[in-house]
């Protein structure tokens, strides 16, 4: 009979693969805060990233969502869409540091601020890269049947 049947996932069960899970949710909410700032302290200054940036926003935290739920299936996408917002926040913050010249349009916090917030997303990508990556290793997927105790209803110990 199917109710017999217990699946468990033993490596969600460990610390560590709770604490990765815990520091990618984090990462990716802190993500999408930066990316968020960025968007609506530099609206008028934007030109052609407005979609990315909302894009980026709402797949951070529909991913953050998913990861939270222990979908490991999403942590390789995660690390693959941070490379390339890695990349473009690279790219992007020397020319925030660069709008100080006459001009320019003033967006709605100072450039400086921006140029900071856009440099400090670099660093939290290469974590989220890394920590997406050590949580795919670390086999959320994986799922054990186990029988349950016909008397008690009790699962049996793995031994």
């Amino acid at each position: 009979m199917d109710d017999d049947v217990v699946i468990e996932h033993p490596n969600r069960d460990n610390a560590a693969s709770k604490a990765t899970r815990a520091v990618v949710v984090l990462l990716l909410l802190v993500s999408a805060g930066l990316v968020l700032v960025v968007t609506v302290g530099g609206w008028a200054a934007l030109e052609g990233a407005k979609a990315v940036q909302i894009g980026y926003i709402v797949l951070y935290l529909v991913f953050a969502f998913y990861v939270a739920r222990w979908n490991r299936g999403v942590l390789p996408v995660i690390a693959a869409l941070a490379i390339i917002l890695l990349i473009f926040a690279v790219v992007a913050t020397p020319a925030w540091f660069d709008r100080d010249k006459t001009g320019f349009t003033n967006p709605a916090l100072p450039s400086d601020v921006l140029g900071f917030v856009t440099a400090g997303i670099v660093p939290v990508q290469a974590l989220l890269i890394l920590f997406s990556m050590q949580g795919f290793m670390q086999a959320w997927n994986v799922e054990v049947e186990r029988r349950r105790d016909s008397s008690s209803g009790a699962v049996p110990a793995a031994g």
